[in-house]
């Protein structure tokens, strides 16, 4: 497979996941990068050039808001995230679409396979 290819795929699911992520509690960008990589085992590594675009989107579109914040031991302010209720909703509607696009994708490769034997 085409390595361009498989970014492509996964840039693509990025906003599901990222939504995901927020559905809990704030983050910020480096925290969603490192949970994003330890909940997919490193299958999903993704560098902040793709994260932020994505969320600046998100931001732009109401699915999510930002604020700065100042840790209490006077490090550098963090830009936290959290998901907005229509970014609740948008995850719902996601999730959906996500179901219904794997199993008809899984359907349409196990149908070819069938075939093969």
């Amino acid at each position: 497979m085409i390595e361009s290819d498989a970014k492509q795929i996964k840039k693509g699911i990025l906003k599901i996941l990222i939504l995901k992520l927020l559905q809990g509690e704030k983050k910020y960008g480096y925290e969603l990068l490192v949970e994003m990589s330890r909940k997919s085992s490193g299958f999903f590594k993704v560098k902040e050039g793709t994260l932020y675009p994505i969320l600046y989107k998100l931001e732009e579109d109401g699915f999510v808001v930002s604020e700065w914040e100042i840790p209490h031991d006077k490090m550098r302010a963090k830009k936290y995230y959290s998901i907005t209720q229509k970014g609740k909703e948008e995850l719902k509607e996601l999730i959906v679409f996500w179901n219904l696009l794997s199993e008809n994708v899984q359907g349409f490769l196990l149908e070819d396979h069938a075939h093969e034997e």
